[in-house]
């Protein structure tokens, strides 16, 4: 079986990466709980190539997400699929660098 570790980095790449699993708990009948309700076995079928199954049945994405401020994963956390994501799975800094890619590069990257 293959597994996916899925990396979303930036502002950008966690507001795609947001609709993106939005999107596969859609496909795999997976709730913003993390909780299978789906009505087909064929959802679960491959469900662990992006999930791992936690205690009580939960399924939680295999994913790291990182930002140089914590602006965006405060949307993530807090939007209807936010408590699927491990906390700890959120890694980001206190600067950011204002939509400015020279200094996120050069200066707080």
């Amino acid at each position: 079986m293959r597994e996916i570790l899925h990396v979303q980095a930036g502002q950008c790449g966690n507001q795609i990466g947001g609709k993106f699993w939005e999107v596969v708990c859609d496909e795999h009948g997976i709730d913003p709980t993390g909780n299978y309700a789906g009505n087909s076995n064929v959802q679960l079928e491959r469900v662990n190539v992006y999930y791992n199954e936690a205690s009580g049945g939960r399924y939680v994405p295999r994913a790291v997400l990182m930002d140089l401020e914590p602006g965006t994963m405060d949307s993530l956390r807090t939007g209807p699929y936010g408590q699927i994501f491990r906390p700890d799975n959120f890694v980001f800094g206190q600067n950011g660098a204002g939509n400015n890619w020279a200094k996120g590069h050069y200066t707080e990257g």
